[in-house]
């Protein structure tokens, strides 16, 4: 009977990771068809980005206000401008360019980009003064770096655009977490993913806005473009449903699991997108790029755990359960991600690559970005 007992939680455990690598892939597989030229063609990455914000700060605000799921936090005007709008910036900007590249590179491709996100992290925080240069993290960053220009090297159909617009998205991700971290843990804010949603998301559609009237609007008005209800619906749901997956994941599994998982996802994504995907060709080059960039990523993953080990066994131990969710939380994807974060963070992408702004990146340490639809987990 015990064994029966101790099994369950942990299938339930393996059951979430399992949706939660699903939904993640599923949502950046969706935006790829979705916006592709070739596919369903709605070459519109801002309109679907704006889609994804709207459904989600609109569901946020039913479960906030109409049916009280979760209460919303002391919000004054001071943190309004000062926090939420600047991350809502960036986090705007990195779903922007990040769905855009879809336009002009491929899925794998862009997977192998993302594993720059602890090389981008890294820096912004050293920049912003939260982190210290340090000659192993700086190793495992060159690892990196050297892995995706080969993988880049390796790119039968190298796009320069394609390729700016995801590393630009990849360090204006990198910068919301940082702030997010800096800002939001200043002012002592906890934020969860419904939370989040709920403040980040209306003020990131506002942002988008801007780019959508000089860009989107003018092509709208010539052009015939088809708008099918339910794929947009269906496609913004997934999004979201993305997020919550990722909240139920973290509140069961640790930061090594949810980073072999991350990792995991990375794998079936490429492999999978070439099948969906047939015009996306991977050669050897990608393979051993990435492989190697992996390599580095896997050996940060390993440092930042031992790093948040070491510091809880500093602390006393009635602090040590609070300090290792505080610190799993600020280490932790695009794209396609939101997390309670004790810190106070909106965080994306167990990915940074999804939409979601109310969790700290799994990519923060790489696991991996939301996006609520977009980011491309």
């Amino acid at each position: 009977m015990s064994g029966k007992m101790i099994n369950r939680p942990l299938l339930l455990t393996y059951f979430y990771l399992l949706i939660y690598v699903l939904l993640s892939s599923g949502v950046i597989l969706y935006n790829k068809w979705v916006l592709s030229p070739k596919y369903f063609n709605f070459p519109l990455p801002i309109t679907l980005t704006m889609i994804h914000m709207g459904f989600s700060g609109l569901v946020a605000f039913f479960l906030v206000r109409v049916f009280k799921v979760v209460a919303p936090v002391k919000m004054t005007f001071e943190i309004y401008a000062t926090c939420v709008i600047p991350i809502s910036a960036f986090f705007a900007s990195s779903l922007w360019f990040g769905n855009t590249a879809y336009l002009h590179i491929s899925v794998a491709f862009i997977q192998m980009l993302k594993a720059l996100m602890p090389v981008a992290t890294f820096i912004m925080a050293v920049l912003c003064g939260t982190d210290k240069p340090r000659c192993d993290v700086f190793s495992n960053m060159l690892l990196v770096s050297v892995g995706v220009v080969v993988s880049s090297y390796g790119e039968i159909h190298f796009n320069v655009v394609g390729t700016l617009y995801q590393v630009t998205g990849i360090f204006a991700e990198a910068l919301r977490l940082v702030l997010t971290q800096v800002l939001l843990q200043k002012k002592g804010l906890t934020l969860n993913p419904i939370t989040s949603l709920y403040y980040i998301a209306p003020c990131s559609f506002v942002f988008l806005s801007v780019p959508w009237l000089l860009l989107e609007k003018p092509a709208m008005e010539v052009s015939q473009i088809q708008f099918n209800f339910w794929i947009f619906f269906s496609n913004a749901l997934c999004a979201l449903a993305l997020n919550f997956s990722i909240f139920l994941v973290i509140g069961r599994t640790g930061a090594v699991t949810i980073r072999v998982a991350g990792v995991l996802k990375d794998w079936i994504l490429i492999a999978l997108s070439t099948v969906i995907f047939p015009e996306s060709i991977i050669t050897r080059l990608n393979i051993i790029g990435y492989a190697i960039a992996l390599c580095g990523v896997v050996m940060y993953n390993y440092i930042k755990v031992k790093d948040v080990r070491a510091s809880a066994s500093q602390l006393p131990i009635d602090t040590i359960p609070d300090r290792i969710s505080k610190d799993w939380k600020l280490e932790k994807k695009s794209s396609d991600i939101f997390v309670p974060n004790n810190g106070g963070g909106l965080s994306s992408d167990m990915n940074v690559d999804e939409e979601t702004p109310l969790t700290q990146s799994s990519r923060l340490s790489h696991v991996g970005r939301s996006s609520s639809g977009s980011h491309g987990a």
